[in-house]
């Protein structure tokens, strides 16, 4: 429990105690020490910072509304004096209306708080000896230099107890306790001290403060600046050998110092750059392969037997193609898609096949270490067994407890802010709220869909439209080219625009449904937040996937959207190209914006500030106020980044079938996303709170159920909407009697068995295209591969036994395909232990350490005492007692 020290709550609003029994900071002049980081007698060190503007000069509100807030900031500050801290204030360099008030947290306080928190700290130094891997003289030419960054000091720890002081490792009590626990422990008092009541509702925390105007910031300090050493002697400048060392862009090919950037910004930070630095590092394998596969394709294109047949003009070229919709379009040449049929030979591959069941094991093994990886920083970060705190209640929740219910577990009474049956109405209408958005979502996907099928009859007629196909523009820009590009690009701006939308929707209708504590507020807003950005970035993929082509019946009897569009055709090559197409667009343009947003927001705010001030920059300004005019990190932290990484690894997972160049991409974007993220926190940005993290929380669930998705995926694109099936049931069955008249397998002949013959005078009148054919050929070819009886046949047009062969092969293949995965997947997952036997060796030493020095020693005391007592007892005068003689 935290302990309870006397404190001063305003009984309501409207009353409060009188100003002589409440303590106030000291005041001090800035001592024209730009980079200190004590208080004015250079002794106590600031572990936090308060800044408010003085009551007495804004202008803004009543004169009321400033005495109340003025009262609340006043007992605030006294009951955290009363609490053992110690509060300085300065006045403002730059603005005479701000005032700073610096807080220290004493030796007593900081141990006090250590014990309530459950803080791990050292025994004594670690005694097991490590042997050194084999490849450390290779990742050392890549490792920020020792001499620079000197390696912590690795220790076995304890949580923290008074009465057992004399066990913990304390060679100096001024560094015991490192500057991020201190503003950890300072942001837990502040978090807790009350500062007024209304109708028996305690008001507490630093965060409802802020939320109400009555402070402007509250942060930890950045230690120095970020461009130069600090001209202190007792300042270690972390901040500016991060900035050198991890921040710089000269640092990109260089391992992160994660133990620095855990020491300096805490655990929850360390572990989200550990994270996103592992990820990076296994893409680079998953990269080398994908550009291996990439290279495969373009190295075998040339002897890409089919798509000599497309170019070839004595096959391609006697080719005649069925217009592609209604009245407008006329008759095409098959030769016009030589260069789309020579790049989808690139992608649709072998090496396709071989790169999708290897992402499918990638993922799995990326997973496993990443756990054995995570187990090793929760041992080296003391988060093994991290107790958390009892979490506090958020403020807005506090301010709506007006309903009093009856609690099970303690039979007491408390504040609620709604009934149950409040709870359920809040609760179905977010739930309704976050599905209305979804369908929205989807119903922008159909918009963009009756975009393709109407801009196709557009780019259709004003395309050259002539069968021989010598045109250039006709070659390079064929009508599903101009279709697929214009809509990509028209999906990513939408997908932008719903997605900025639908942030402050999200925020908004998780705010209404009123979370208790701020844990609960950010599983429920990452849920909301995930569910939307997985349909509205992936649902144009699944579509381009899965459904377009797929359902478009035959020229004589086409199928049509909304009875009026005709359904979507796939490019004779398939849909393949096209969500390639898609794929590189999205993932290399949401790349690019996010970087922009993410370096210049921060940085046009900041030299915002800097021309408001730059005409009193001769002034020398303090740390603290330097600071101030940073950026603050918003409420949600590391909320944004980890789910940019999460989406783009859905990318990476889910469609890389169609696609092997994305993993390359992603390393580039995480290789650049490392360093700008280690920039914007160095440099544009307050020092966050330190926080304590075991893990990457709800993020590695939803990583593991994308990784089951994508062996799915995968294989459905494979069989689907790649070509690779119906050409190996071609190659196997089909080239050789009794189907075919080839005397060896061949692939030669499959352009001409794929593309069924439908009769020109079979049209029906409202699809008959205009102008009519004036040629002398009487049969024209589907456009999309498909496998039906020609006419003339007893079953012209229904599907032929090819289509039932490839249709089999096809389901065959997504079950052995799915099987085989998931049986390696088992297999590695069960042969790779979460925690190494290294680790858990640690583990068992830090718990046998503890147990001895903290518990055999109170033992010994006990016995010592015991045994004085025991020969008290046997000397005494009762002689029956006594031992006999021998």
């Amino acid at each position: 429990l935290v302990l309870e020290l006397s404190q001063v709550v305003i009984p309501t609003y409207g009353t409060v105690p009188d100003q002589q029994n409440l303590h106030t900071p000291e005041w001090a002049n800035f001592d024209n020490k730009p980079d200190s980081l004590f208080f004015s007698d250079g002794q106590r060190r600031i572990d936090f910072v308060l800044v408010y503007e003085d009551e007495n000069k804004k202008m803004t509100h009543k004169r009321s509304d400033r005495k109340k807030q003025k009262r609340k900031r006043q007992v605030y500050e006294s009951n955290l004096i009363n609490n053992g801290l110690q509060l300085e204030a300065t006045r403002s360099v730059l603005d005479e209306k701000l005032i700073f008030v610096k807080v220290h947290a004493p030796w007593e306080v900081l141990c006090t708080y250590a014990e309530v928190m459950h803080i791990k700290l050292p025994l004594q130094p670690d005694d097991l000896k490590t042997r050194d891997s084999a490849f450390n003289w290779f990742s050392s030419l890549f490792r920020v230099d020792e001499n620079i960054i000197k390696p912590e000091q690795e220790f076995f720890t304890a949580p923290f107890e008074q009465e057992h002081l004399s066990n913990f490792y304390i060679q100096d009590k001024d560094t015991f306790f490192n500057p991020a626990t201190r503003s950890r422990i300072v942001h837990f008092i502040l978090s807790r001290v009350e500062y007024a009541m209304k109708n028996n509702v305690k008001k507490f925390g630093i965060n409802k403060l802020l939320d109400s105007g009555i402070y402007k910031a509250a942060f930890p300090l950045h230690d120095s600046a970020f461009s130069h050493p600090s001209t202190d002697p007792d300042c270690p400048s972390e901040r500016y050998l991060l900035y050198k060392e991890w921040a710089h862009p000269k640092n990109i090919f260089k391992l992160q110092p994660l133990d620095f950037i855990r020491k300096y910004y805490g655990e929850k930070i360390g572990i989200y750059f550990a994270w996103l630095g592992f990820y990076t590092n296994m893409l680079f394998v998953a990269a080398v392969v994908g550009v291996g596969c990439f290279l495969y394709g373009c190295l075998t294109k040339d002897n890409c037997t089919w798509s000599q047949e497309v170019c070839d003009p004595s096959i391609g070229g006697n080719i005649i193609m069925c217009p592609q919709c209604d009245k407008v379009c006329t008759y095409w040449n098959l030769t016009i898609t030589c260069e789309s049929s020579k790049k989808l030979c690139i992608f649709d591959s072998f090496g396709t096949l071989v790169f999708a069941v290897f992402m499918g094991i990638w993922v799995t093994l990326f997973l496993e270490f990443w756990k054995r990886r995570q187990a090793e920083l929760e041992y080296e970060w003391d988060t093994v067994e991290y107790l958390e705190q009892e979490e506090q209640i958020r403020p807005e929740y506090e301010a709506q407890c007006t309903h009093v219910v009856m609690n099970e577990i303690t039979q007491q009474e408390e504040h609620v802010p709604y009934t149950a049956c409040g709870k359920c109405i809040r609760m179905t209408f977010c739930t309704s709220a976050v599905f209305f958005w979804i369908v929205l979502i989807l119903a922008s996907v159909v918009g963009v869909i009756v975009y393709r099928l109407s801009v196709f009859l557009v780019f259709s007629a004003t395309l050259p439209q002539h069968v021989n196909g010598t045109q250039a523009i006709r070659k390079y820009l064929t009508p599903q080219t101009a279709t697929s590009i214009t809509a990509s690009i028209i999906s990513f701006l939408v997908i932008m625009i719903l997605n900025i939308i639908y942030e402050k929707v999200a925020i908004m209708i998780t705010d209404f449904e009123l979370p208790r504590t701020q844990t609960e507020y950010e599983n429920s807003l990452t849920t909301k937040m995930f569910l939307f950005q997985f349909v509205n970035y992936y649902s144009s993929c699944f579509y381009i996937a899965f459904f377009k082509g797929k359902f478009v019946g035959y020229p004589g009897k086409p199928v049509y959207w909304l009875g009026k569009y005709r359904n979507e055709e796939c490019d004779p090559g398939g849909c393949l190209l096209e969500l390639t197409t898609q794929l590189a667009i999205i993932v290399g343009g949401k790349a690019i914006w996010n970087n922009i947003q993410e370096l210049l927001l921060p940085w046009v705010k900041n030299l915002i500030g800097r021309y408001c001030a730059a005409a009193r920059s001769e002034k020398i300004v303090p740390r603290w106020e330097h600071d101030y005019h940073l950026q603050p990190i918003g409420k949600l932290g590391l909320f944004y980044e980890y789910l940019e990484m999460v989406i783009q690894f859905g990318f990476v997972t889910l469609f890389v079938a169609s696609f092997p160049l994305a993993p390359l991409l992603a390393l580039i974007n995480n290789m650049l996303e490392i360093r700008l993220d280690a920039w914007k926190m160095t440099t544009q940005f307050r020092r966050m709170v330190p926080q304590k993290a075991q893990d990457i929380g709800a993020w590695q669930p939803i990583m593991q159920g994308i990784a089951i998705l994508a062996v799915v995926t995968n294989a459905m694109i494979i069989a689907f909407t790649s070509d690779m099936i119906p050409r190996l049931v071609y190659y196997w069955s089909f080239s050789v009697p009794p189907y075919g008249n080839h005397s060896t397998y061949t692939m030669k002949g499959y352009i001409n068995n794929t593309l069924s013959v439908f009769n020109i005078s079979d049209f029906k009148n409202e699809s008959k295209p205009f102008p009519p054919w004036l040629g002398k050929q009487t049969t024209c070819r589907q456009v999309y591969r498909d496998f039906r009886y020609p006419p003339g046949h007893q079953h012209q047009y229904e599907h032929n036994i090819y289509y039932w062969h490839v249709l089999a092969a096809k389901l065959a293949f997504i079950i052995v395909m799915e099987h085989v995965i998931y049986f390696v997947k088992f297999i590695i997952s069960y042969a790779i232990p979460d925690v190494s036997q290294k680790t858990k060796s640690k583990v068992k030493r830090e718990k046998y350490l503890t147990q001895k020095l903290l518990h055999e020693n109170d033992l010994k005391v006990v016995k010592k005492t015991m045994g004085k007592i025991a020969d008290k007892f046997f000397k005494g005068v009762d002689g029956p007692f006594r031992p006999k003689a021998e």
